[in-house]
């Protein structure tokens, strides 16, 4: 292992920072750095003055019943630097690669898999093991305790703000319920269709996009369970994918990276990852559709060996499993696969969600486009125009910077 440092932008400031920060200290690894004038550091680096004050400190917590400070000792440096920064150790062992190199080069066989599968159930119900109070992600704050008090930063999330697209889910916003945050999450959505110059193609496409979004919306109490509003949450990861995986030739997981996009999100959310077949999510269809079913069902035994040797959760030994195979099987992982998936959604829709309902619309959408579109908002017509605006105006810049760059200019 050899050390690195880890920046980000400065659109993305101290927020992920201290995202990553607490990701770190719930895992109990090394060294990090959380404000441009703070930084935490194992017992083992500081004086002997310095950890006696700090146990008594952790003592008088414990005492008085007050939440325990991670297991980092807070100083204030020096210097300091013009950007957030992480020390870390990155990836450097024999045998080890990211799962990316090797998915597509090695036989899926069933050794090979059910390793992969079983160690990522291992992982997905070690973060879900301790249920949380409300929907958010985990900061740490300068007196090194972990507070849920941050709001769910996704990868998503991040990447539709550094698009200049506004959220209007603020830094210490976190949920209580399921529904204010479904609802934020499908805001999100119009968000990106208001605010993106080039978000439609044209008037068919843009009616089409905000017609699946406002069915969304309808959908919502048939996708999602109303015993399951108020909690559990659970913590999970985000931004799983197979570069994110290191694995060994056997495919066991041997390191996870990107940490930060981890959060409390609701029970229901819970699924496998939707690229074990190889699939981008809104093209998951026919053959792919009965191949990708075989190795859900193939995952969700695997993960169901694995949660039966776990502490069952409210009394049942099997809790998350029986939510997982009940959204398969009412059709909420494609719910939420759509949620999550800003560019998407409307290929999930159409292919996965709207055929439970009516698929006839869904062969020839443009009648109900058409009609549907006009609920999304007042003057659906007016923004739709705004829209056509936009995008000429974008692909005019676009032209004029590709001139401009041609001509040295």
């Amino acid at each position: 292992m050899r050390s690195s440092v880890v920046r980000q932008p400065p659109s993305f400031g101290y927020e992920s920072i201290a995202l990553i920060s607490r990701s770190l200290a719930f895992g109990d690894l090394d060294l990090l750095g959380v404000r441009p004038w703070s930084q935490f550091t194992t017992p083992e680096n500081m004086s002997m003055t310095t950890l006696a004050f700090w146990y008594s400190k952790r003592f008088v917590s414990w005492l008085l019943g007050f939440p325990l400070p991670c297991p980092y000792i807070n100083y204030r440096r020096q210097q300091v630097l013009e950007h957030g920064y992480l020390v870390m150790d990155y990836i450097d062992e024999p045998g080890v690669q990211m799962l990316s190199e090797t998915w597509d080069k090695l036989p899926h066989d069933p050794d090979r898999t059910a390793n992969f599968y079983r160690d990522l159930s291992r992982i997905m119900l070690s973060l879900s093991q301790h249920p949380l109070p409300r929907i958010g992600s985990w900061t740490i704050d300068s007196n090194g305790i972990l507070q849920l008090s941050n709001r769910p930063l996704t990868l998503r999330l991040h990447q539709l703000e550094n698009a200049g697209i506004p959220t209007n889910i603020g830094r210490g916003l976190t949920y209580p319920s399921t529904d204010s945050y479904y609802l934020d999450i499908l805001s999100c959505h119009d968000s990106r269709i208001r605010h993106q110059p080039n978000s439609i193609h044209d008037e068919e496409d843009g009616r089409a996009q905000v017609a699946n979004l406002s069915i969304m919306r309808a959908l919502l109490p048939h996708f999602t369970d109303r015993e399951l509003r108020q909690g559990p949450f659970f913590y999970r990861l985000t931004d799983v994918h197979q570069s994110n995986i290191f694995v060994d030739d056997q495919w066991h997981i041997k390191y996870l990276v990107d940490l930060e996009w981890a959060c409390s999100l609701p029970a229901e959310t819970l699924r496998p990852p939707y690229w074990l077949t190889d699939h981008a999510a809104d093209n998951i269809l026919g053959e792919g559709l009965i191949k990708f079913s075989k190795a859900h069902d193939q995952f969700m035994e695997i993960f169901e060996e694995e949660e039966k040797r776990y502490p069952p959760l409210f009394n049942v030994h099997a809790y998350r499993t029986n939510i997982m195979r009940k959204g398969w099987e009412v059709g909420n992982f494609w719910f939420f696969q759509a949620l999550d998936s800003p560019k998407g959604l409307f290929n999930i829709f159409r292919d996965h969600i709207q055929p439970r309902f009516a698929p006839s619309q869904s062969a020839d959408p443009s009648d109900f486009s058409r009609i549907v579109s006009e609920y999304w908002t007042v003057d659906t017509k007016g923004v739709m125009e705004g829209k056509l605006k936009d995008k000429e105006d974008y692909e005019n810049e676009l032209r004029l910077r590709f001139q401009n760059g041609r001509d040295g200019t």
